[in-house]
């Protein structure tokens, strides 16, 4: 199939993130929002990273309105229908998940590759509100996604391998590096990261520790290019602990408990939040 149109559904970090990725490869790209003012949010934001793009000489100014012109806001759903690809990027909860792609079944062409970009949640029970489960994949990008290479694209025992193969493709086209990965909890990334920076947070209480004292040590010690609590900053606190929820309600009861016990973690995590000024992670801005 080639793909020359692709939706995005959901424009908050993550969907402007891949909207701007996608506009800047040439493609065609509608951007669905709930409302204008959030839409015009979304647009402000690329339009700010493409600036710093052309203050930095990565494009030129032509090339930046060029990227921009390719960007068409919307906020009625069906207004997607024309897209070969439509990528969900909303939030994280299964339910509105499931909502989406049952409308967007309906509205898109019946060949139409509908991928969503959940961390978390598996996509077999999101493809599964579709009469047509076998057209769902998962693209899994990272933030922020016009920096990070990295797409999971994740098939289910549904999804078809044309379906599978023009998303793989599709990541390469647009200048990501992409890896297979089987609909499990946590995919391979967060299925690797997620207990990993849990431990982190609970090195800083049973240990005694500063947050960037386990920065420095992870980036002088493991050699990581950011330490954890930076990167928990990063990712978003809330955000982590609902991975880490999710990954803990799959997998938790067979696994051990350090590895994937998040209750511990996702207390601390909202004790510091909340300890901390509004906005603020573990470490100083």
């Amino acid at each position: 199939m080639e793909i020359s149109r692709v939706g995005v559904v959901g424009l908050g970090t993550m969907g402007s993130g891949i909207a701007q990725v996608c506009v800047q490869a040439g493609l065609e790209v509608v951007g669905r929002e709930v409302t204008s003012e959030l839409g015009e949010k979304a647009r402000s934001r690329i339009d700010h990273y493409l600036s710093r793009g052309v203050e930095k000489g990565r494009l030129t100014q032509d090339e930046k309105e060029a990227a921009l012109g390719r960007l068409c806001l919307v906020t009625d759903l069906t207004e997607v229908a024309s897209c070969q690809l439509v990528i969900e990027a909303a939030f994280e909860d299964l339910e509105v998940k499931r909502g989406l792609f049952a409308e967007l079944a309906a509205a898109v062409a019946p060949d139409a590759i509908l991928a969503t970009n959940t961390s978390a949640l598996s996509v077999t029970e999101i493809a599964a509100s579709t009469e047509s489960p076998q057209r769902v994949v998962g693209m899994h990008f990272f933030n922020p996604a016009p920096v990070l290479p990295l797409v999971e694209v994740i098939r289910t025992a549904q999804t078809s391998d044309e379906v599978f193969d023009a998303a793989y493709a599709f990541a390469q086209r647009i200048g990501k590096e992409p890896v297979a990965c089987n609909d499990t909890p946590g995919f391979i990334v967060n299925r690797i990261l997620i207990p990993l920076l849990n431990d982190c947070v609970r090195v800083l209480d049973e240990a005694r520790v500063a947050p960037e004292d386990v920065d420095r040590a992870m980036r002088f010690g493991a050699n990581w290019p950011i330490g954890p609590c930076a990167l928990i900053d990063l990712i978003g606190i809330d955000v982590h602990v609902h991975a880490s929820e999710a990954l803990h309600a799959a997998l938790g009861p067979s696994l051990p408990r350090r590895g994937y016990a998040a209750t511990r973690t996702a207390r601390a995590l909202a004790w510091r939040r909340c300890e901390l000024a509004a906005g603020a992670g573990f470490c100083p801005a």
